[in-house]
């Protein structure tokens, strides 16, 4: 009796996951990145069947200056509102926190993890990703759910679904009515006043954006009609 040999089956290999961003979502990044001379931020709209994948970039109303972002509640609020009409998840327009840094490194700053933790530590994931003026970008994806992790994942352009051309005048009108630059002075003089205080309260006072609060707060009232959960 002939014995058959033994046949192995290969073990399909899992791809390591992606930041994809459609070619205009990663036009208009390039194109808020280099209006001004601030940090700018935004959240990443992704498609519903690929929560990797973004399709925009949305900008709130912030503060910003070269160093420092500050979210305003209400407008992150109305921002969650339009979404949600729009008929999108908060999986598709609150999990992906895009920035940029003017200079040339792309890392998470100190402030930069304090507000990673405070305001995506009770989502089950999300993506903290930061695009330099220099060209070098950071990503990374947080699993905060069961026994969580975290990995850096690679930023890419994804050309393989249709996309929209660029709307520079569009994008234009969202940078102005949404980005409020900090005058270099007050910047200067609260940067002075931050450096004077103890370390134990400087960090609190780096860490000021103060719109989690009210973004945990909204979605979690019983009487909110939408009933979206983070």
């Amino acid at each position: 009796m002939t014995k058959k040999p033994t046949t192995w089956k290969r073990v399909p290999q899992s791809s390591p996951p992606l930041l994809r961003f459609s070619p205009t979502a990663w036009a208009k990044l390039l194109f808020l990145r280099d209006y001004g001379e601030t940090e700018v931020g935004g959240f990443g709209i992704a498609a519903r069947d690929d929560l990797l994948f973004v399709e925009d970039l949305r900008l709130v109303k912030q503060d910003c200056t070269w160093t420092h972002v500050k979210f305003d509640d209400d407008s992150v609020a109305d921002f969650f509102d339009e979404q949600v009409d729009l008929g999108r998840s908060p999986e598709q327009f609150a999990r992906v926190w895009v920035h940029t840094h003017p200079g040339d490194c792309p890392l998470p700053s100190c402030t930069d993890e304090q507000t990673f933790d405070r305001v995506f530590g009770r989502t089950e994931w999300a993506v903290m990703a930061i695009l330099s003026r220099q060209g070098p970008s950071y990503a990374r994806l947080r699993f905060n759910a069961g026994p969580g992790g975290e990995i850096e994942i690679p930023i890419t352009v994804d050309y393989s679904r249709p996309f929209e051309g660029s709307d520079r005048y569009a994008w234009e009108q969202e940078y102005g009515t949404n980005v409020l630059p900090e005058p270099p002075i007050r910047a200067a003089n609260a940067r002075r006043r931050r450096s004077a205080q103890p370390a134990s309260t400087r960090l609190d006072d780096e860490t000021e954006n103060e719109f989690q609060d009210a973004w945990f707060d909204y979605l979690e009232d019983e009487e909110n009609p939408k009933g979206f959960e983070f």
